[in-house]
Order: structure tokens, then C-alpha cells, then sequence
């Protein structure tokens, strides 16, 4: 290997090294603005779903609190099972049918 060949491999690794630091940098200072402005043009219609709170319980189970249409739900994830609701659940309607008769 000649030395001509070794300090071009070591420029071009020096380059590519470089351009990863500048992308990191300016990824770490513009970012979050253009994720947020991203996320603000595709999101023009009011969303249904919102996390309100999270909190871990142990490093496979997470007690999640979101709000869906207006009505708070506790759902433990991991297990994938429903706690509790804030609200209590709608009891069904009677049809015509079952009014009737």
C-alpha cells in the first residue's frame, strides 16, 4: 500500500466523519422545530386520542392515563390489560325491538 493511498483513505474517512458531526450537530439545534412543524402539517384535524400521564412500574408494565373523546382511560401496558376508567362506561341502549316486547 502506498502512502499516497493511505492518506486518501484517511482524508476521506476524516471527511465522512466530519459530515456526520455537522448532520448531528445541526439535527441536535433544528430538529425538534422541524419535527414540530412536520407533526403541525399533517395534524390539521383535532385529534381524538391525547396521553395525559405515564408512569413506569417496573421495567415491563406501564400504567398509562390518555383521554379519548373528552373520557380519561387508565390502561396498564405490558400485560395489556384495562385498569379502570375515569368515567364510568355507557350502558347500552334498549333497542325498539326489546322496548316492545
Amino acid at each position: 500500500m502506498d502512502i499516497l493511498e493511505f492518506i486518501r483513505a484517511v482524508a476521506a474517512l476524516a471527511v465522512t466523519l466530519g459530515l456526520i458531526g455537522l448532520a448531528a450537530v445541526a439535527m441536535r439545534k433544528y430538529g425538534p422545530e422541524w419535527m414540530q412543524r412536520l407533526q403541525s402539517a399533517t395534524n390539521r384535524r383535532e385529534r381524538r386520542l391525547t396521553l395525559v400521564e405515564s408512569l413506569p412500574l417496573d421495567p415491563t408494565r406501564r400504567l398509562v392515563l390518555v383521554s379519548l373523546d373528552g373520557k380519561e382511560r387508565l390502561i396498564l401496558l405490558g400485560e395489556g390489560h384495562l385498569l379502570g376508567d375515569a368515567a364510568p362506561a355507557p350502558k347500552p341502549r334498549a333497542t325498539k325491538a326489546e322496548t316492545v316486547s
